[in-house]
């Protein structure tokens, strides 16, 4: 096992502070054991990034398929780690709440799976068809590609409204699509074929058969974890427990997670929360000599005095 000895780790500090801020009660237990395995090979890499990245090259022709396991949990530097994490604080939080714990918990290791393997078929075709071996030598690390998954789930349950792609309104059902071409448009050295790999793994989710394969998993494990129709929920005084679920809501049991999750997003979709922290942390490259500015989700003073009236009112 290498250690990693690189100094001063920005983008790690950072993702911790996020994680502090929101609270670690406030975090449900998948999510949380999720961020907690991804910081861990951070730190911990069981293999160098040449020997955990994903290809057809290694995976298939050299039989090396352990990197289907490795891929998803390694990343390139921390900063790589910083934007995937945030991501999947947020997309976890929302995600777990609405579909319960253990419905999460398989949703996560079949995703990095299927997505794994979704991008080698890619890979596969492009260079079959481009008659170019070049792509069987292309290697993908990282947790991006299950993020893209987990967010057609997120805008298959949420579809209404719009999201901000680098200044412009997109429809949130085909935000994953404008964020796929953006994201390759920014950072072109960003594996586009994971990208998709993963989009194609979620719309498997939410019109094709995988929906059945994770129920299934889910129902194995019911009966030996936790309780059946039971899901998480927050508040922003750091208390967390579990809610009964009702398709049409309950007395005394709300339908959706309480209002006040807004008190520490400040009201802003997670688009716009990872659209803050990337031009904070561009201003922060920028002026790596001056003290840095605020990053991700920090309140304002405005936003700040809003979470206070909010907790007044559910202490009421």
């Amino acid at each position: 096992m290498q250690r990693r000895s690189r100094g001063i780790n920005t983008g790690l500090i950072l993702l911790l502070s996020q994680i502090f801020q929101v609270g670690i009660s406030n975090i449900p237990p998948v999510t949380l054991a999720t961020l907690a395995l991804n910081i861990w090979f951070f730190l911990n890499p069981l293999k160098p990034l040449l020997s955990s990245c994903l290809s057809v090259e290694k995976c298939y022709q050299q039989n090396d398929w352990q990197r289907l396991l490795l891929s998803p949990l390694h990343h390139a530097d921390d900063w790589h780690l910083y934007f995937n994490m945030v991501s999947m604080l947020w997309k976890g939080i929302n995600l777990e709440r609405r579909l319960g714990s253990r419905k999460f918990a398989c949703i996560i290791p079949t995703f990095s799976l299927l997505t794994g393997v979704v991008y080698l078929l890619l890979e596969f075709a492009l260079a079959e068809f481009m008659n170019d071996p070049d792509f069987r030598r292309n290697c993908a690390v990282g947790f991006s590609g299950v993020l893209f998954a987990l967010k057609v789930l997120n805008n298959h349950y949420c579809p209404g409204g719009f999201v901000n792609v680098l200044g412009f309104p997109v429809p949130n059902k085909f935000a994953c699509w404008a964020e796929l071409v953006a994201i390759h448009f920014i950072s072109p050295g960003t594996s586009f074929a994971g990208h998709l790999a993963g989009i194609l793994v979620g719309l498997m989710y939410t019109h094709g058969p995988l929906k059945k394969v994770v129920e299934t998993c889910t129902g194995i494990f019911s009966s030996n974890v936790g309780y059946p129709g039971h899901h998480y929920y927050f508040n922003s005084s750091g208390s967390s427990g579990y809610q009964g679920y009702y398709p049409n809501g309950g007395p005394g049991y709300p339908e959706e997670a309480p209002r006040n999750y807004e008190a520490y997003t400040a009201g802003l979709s997670e688009e716009e929360q990872l659209e803050r922290a990337l031009r904070a942390s561009l201003r922060d490259r920028g002026n790596s000599r001056s003290s840095p500015p605020p990053y991700g989700f920090r309140l304002s003073p405005e936003e700040e005095m809003r979470r206070q009236r909010l907790q007044r009112f559910d202490g009421q």
